[in-house]
């Protein structure tokens, strides 16, 4: 009996300390369950688990990679690859998605270490002739007193700048008539071009209140319609009005959005928008040589965080296609721009045919520009058209 009761004490006195190990791993786990969901939601917005940091992290997979891992369990998915499309580097995923580090492109470690460098953080979704990561368009911000500065533009530079497109080919068959299918605006209106000024030498200072990119825009409404194609031009100054409220340069998107906004509902006919802008890369990079004669080249923009941005650049890719299929070398290709250092919206969400477009650098003349203007307005007036044929054809929906 002693012995009985002995054993029992011994069962009881295991079981009681049982129960006080499990209450504390259960404590335990529950306070580091507590601390880690603390942690977690007081860090700083860029540093918690997110989907856009989920949906960052698989940005280091490529579509190609994503289908070979998708083919390690079934086949059936890696048929449709191209032949010469290579298994990838197991290691080497795992690396570039823990680290977001791409040994294939440098700025990837340099941009996080060099002050301003994630300004080149964009992607060449096309890359035109002569385009690589050293000649991505440069959006370079002009200091506060030169936006606040008149500049004397130069007449003689400026001759031209009234004269219409070329008239002599055949009138167009097809028009739009009175509709306004085409909408284009200049967020950096002052952006200028050193021909079109006297005495201005210094880049950061190709700003002008009169002689800058509007007359671009002018000269491209002015073809389009030759093609029978209804455009508005819109000359509103936004760097003036961003100087009356007091704002910063990096606030012309804000500035300007609701300017598109209220003529996209003031006319349901617009189809297109344009927005008309001046890269700050030099002659060399910015200027084409096509049978004999010069044109400032065209770089597509892409605002990675917009949310219809897979459309625009459907858009914008299928136009470098075609300037080059015509124009061989006029486009210097398409980019995509989501980095801390630019907009990377342009008010491309407004609609899924936005585009921007860069037309030449600092050091192109009017004349490269005009002939450029009139060769875009030759390509999209083709796309156009041959679209309306397409929505026409298609069957009405019930």
């Amino acid at each position: 009996m002693k012995h009985s009761r002995t054993n029992r004490g011994i069962i009881v006195t295991l079981n009681g300390t049982s129960l006080k190990k499990g209450f504390a791993l259960g404590f335990i786990g529950f306070m580091l369950v507590f601390l880690l969901s603390g942690a977690l939601t007081s860090l700083k917005p860029e540093y918690r688990i997110t989907s856009k940091s989920i949906n960052e992290l698989t940005n280091n997979i490529t579509g190609n990679s994503f289908i070979h891992l998708l083919g390690f369990e079934n086949r059936y998915f890696v048929q449709d690859l191209p032949e010469e499309a290579k298994p990838p580097s197991v290691s080497s995923l795992f690396f570039k998605a823990a680290t977001s580090i791409n040994p294939e492109d440098p700025r990837s470690l340099l941009g996080r270490e060099l002050p301003g460098f994630t300004l080149f953080d964009s992607e060449i979704v096309v890359a035109g002739e002569g385009t690589d990561y050293t000649t991505m368009p440069i959006e370079s911000p002009p200091p506060t007193e030169v936006l606040l500065e008149e500049r004397e533009a130069s007449i003689a530079d400026l001759e031209g700048a009234d004269d219409q497109p070329d008239q002599s080919k055949t009138p167009p068959i097809a028009t739009t008539g009175e509709r306004k299918v085409v909408y284009i605006y200049h967020t950096h209106t002052t952006e200028s071009y050193l021909p079109m000024l006297k005495n201005v030498k210094n880049a950061n200072s190709a700003y002008h209140s009169e002689a800058n990119v509007t007359l671009v825009g002018d000269r491209l409404g002015k073809a389009l319609e030759d093609k029978g194609i209804g455009t508005n031009v819109d000359k509103t100054n936004f760097m003036k009005k961003l100087n009356e409220k007091g704002w910063s340069f990096t606030k012309a998107y804000t500035m300007s959005r609701p300017t598109v906004e209220t003529a996209m509902a003031g006319n349901k006919e617009i189809q297109y928008v344009i927005d008309i802008h001046r890269d700050s890369q030099p002659y060399k990079i910015t200027t084409a040589d096509i049978n004999g004669k010069k044109y400032a080249k065209v770089a597509f923009v892409i605002g990675g965080k917009n949310p219809l941005h897979d459309k625009n650049k459907q858009l914008a890719s299928e136009l470098h296609k075609r300037i080059e299929a015509k124009y061989p070398g006029l486009s210097r290709g398409v980019f995509l721009k989501d980095s801390p250092g630019s907009n990377s919206l342009y008010n491309q969400d407004l609609t899924e045919n936005a585009m921007l477009i860069e037309f030449g650098g600092i050091d192109n003349n009017l004349e490269e520009l005009n002939r450029t203007a009139d060769a875009v307005a030759d390509i999209f007036s083709e796309y156009y058209w041959q679209a309306e044929k397409v929505n026409a054809a298609a069957p009405e929906k019930k």
